[in-house]
């Protein structure tokens, strides 16, 4: 039973391991990732984005920019540098304390983090619960008269084998938290050690000792080399929204709660960069802060949980494929998080984090630049104007009134709840998800990536039958009418077969075919990406059949 169980594991491993081949493939024949200088044999874990990787991008940004700057009236957009005072990153924690547990095979000489291992080992355990619970679930399927249904809640409680699993998942979970917030790095490895943790590419368990990895990248600014000062490309951008916090409430005339948004380019050496562009040195993140008032904080956490995860439902991507995980091991600014995870090829893996970081972040700015970084809360002030004289104006206060009102603490450091989300790793979740390899009725194949309408790089394929006859002309009229509202695509060469094959593979949605009906009845034909199914449309209604099915607004429109 062993045998097949662990066969079955192997073959599952190596169809989504084939899989994620596939994608990755596909992804640079098609013009949506390339490796970075690559006619140097490439740059690690860094890449480019091609010309329909680049459109891909660009959409999912504008989904997520519309869905925080248009559908709250309480969130603004920001664009701060990636170079900051290098107090910055002090002030944050970032460079006493921004560091990844490192461990090396001596077999392998392949390098890991020694937390990921740790929590590899937690999941296999979980998994081996879930496979006793399974079996014992099946047992009652078609339970016998007078015998009781499954209880699964009295199974994990009481099966011996379950609850020695669990057993070994506290302690495991509660040793690494430990060692984790002492910095202590051998008992991270005794941890190791005591799991009977495996190298997965020697199979061998010869570790070198656990240290401390940087995850900083430093340069210097300045003229000449003596003077120059050493700062730091940033890790995350969370940061910019900070320093700005003030400067962007005064302006903006904002009142808590209110959130501050931005997208932008983030560094970091990371240990192990591996998994295409899941884990980069260079990455982009789409994050928001959320200001609100101290005690509030768990409420809008719990919200922005939420939101998020109906943001990335709409997609239509599955609502299995995503799941919440609660943090273990909290970071040192938050008292609360938790990842809203995607089953990507290679399992379930963060996608975004939804943190609350109390005043942290805000606090510390404070006392390391010596500049106030307090809200002064106008309702609070109302309030207490209300308890000294019902009847008085906030617009015309007696002297006496002013004075008493000073007294009292009516400014305060916001409390934030942060939703940071990685765009590269969004984007390698649509573009997994999208790709499917079909066997088509006629017994050919087919490779479509089944990309959400309203993100797809093209939208609509404009394709005359033929070179002559005036198709191409008709073509072109068409395209020039479609393309101020649509990116559209144009191409004339080889079979229609063919071209359709084509733009199924990067994505198109819909494909307008010119042929020499169109020159009597001003009808194209045209062909849905999913179903293959045609229809004939007059020119004229077009832009109504397309323009709104392709629009983000559409998804927008669904939260």
């Amino acid at each position: 039973m062993n045998y097949r169980f662990n066969l079955s594991l192997r073959l599952m491993a190596n169809q989504e391991d084939n899989l994620f081949k596939n994608v990755i493939s596909h992804a640079k024949e098609y013009g949506f990732i390339f490796q970075n200088s690559e006619i140097y044999d490439g740059l690690s874990a860094v890449y480019d984005y091609g010309q329909n990787g680049a459109e891909l991008k660009n959409n999912i940004k504008e989904y997520w920019w519309k869905f925080m700057t248009m559908l709250h009236k309480n969130i603004v957009g920001i664009d701060t540098a990636i170079f900051m005072h290098p107090t910055v990153w002090k002030a944050s924690g970032h460079v006493d304390a921004f560091n990844d547990p490192m461990i090396d095979n001596k077999d392998s000489k392949k390098r890991y983090r020694a937390d990921e291992l740790v929590e590899d080992a937690v999941v296999k355990l979980e998994e081996k619960i879930e496979k006793e619970v399974e079996k014992a679930a099946k047992r009652f399927e078609n339970p016998p008269t007078g015998r009781a249904g499954f209880n699964r809640e009295m199974f994990v409680s009481t099966n011996p084998r379950v609850v020695e699993y669990q057993k070994k998942i506290d302690e495991a979970n509660g040793r690494l938290k430990g060692a984790m917030n002492a910095s202590d790095m051998a008992a991270m490895k005794q941890l190791i050690i005591d799991l009977d943790i495996a190298d997965p590419v020697s199979g061998t368990k010869n570790w070198t000792d656990v240290r401390q990895f940087s995850l900083m990248f430093s340069t210097e600014m300045g003229s000449i080399a003596e003077d120059a000062n050493k700062i730091y490309l940033r890790p995350e951008t969370a940061q910019g929204i900070f320093v700005n916090f003030l400067n962007v409430q005064k302006t903006g005339r904002m009142k808590i709660p209110f959130g501050i948004a931005q997208i932008g380019k983030a560094f970091r050496n990371e240990i192990v960069a591996r998994q295409f562009i899941f884990r980069m040195r260079e990455f982009e993140q789409m994050e928001m802060q959320f200001f609100v008032k101290p005690g509030e904080e768990m409420k809008w956490y719990e919200y922005w949980k939420d939101k998020r995860m109906k943001w990335h439902w709409a997609l239509g991507l599955g609502q299995e494929n995503y799941r919440f995980h609660d943090h273990l091991n909290l970071a040192h600014y938050a008292n609360a998080a938790a990842d809203i995870q995607f089953n990507f090829p290679m399992g379930f893996k963060e996608l975004e984090g939804i943190h609350s970081r109390t005043d942290f972040d805000l606090k510390s700015h404070e006392k390391f630049s010596g500049k106030k970084l307090q809200y002064f809360d106008p309702e609070l002030a109302k309030e207490e104007l209300a308890k000294l004289d019902p009847k008085a104006d906030m617009e015309n206060l007696s002297r006496e009134l002013k004075a008493t009102l000073a007294t009292k603490k009516l400014s305060y450091i916001p409390y934030v709840v942060e939703t940071s989300v990685g765009l590269d790793r969004m984007f390698l979740s649509i573009l997994a998800s999208s790709y499917k390899e079909e066997k088509l009725e006629d017994g050919s194949d087919r490779v479509v990536l089944q990309i959400p309408t309203p993100l797809a790089p093209i939208k609509v394929a404009i394709l005359p039958l033929m070179k002559k006859d005036g198709l191409p002309e008709k073509a072109m009229e068409i395209m020039n009418e479609l393309k101020f509202d649509l990116r559209c695509f144009y191409e004339e060469k080889d079979a229609i077969g063919k071209r359709y094959r084509r733009q199924d593979a990067i994505g198109t949605p819909y494909c307008i075919t010119i042929d020499h009906q169109t020159l009597e009845d001003n009808t194209v034909t045209v062909r849905e990406r999913d179903t293959m199914k045609q229809e004939r449309v007059n020119v004229s209604a077009l832009r109504s059949k397309l323009v709104d099915v392709c629009s983000i607004n559409n998804l927008l429109r669904m939260l």
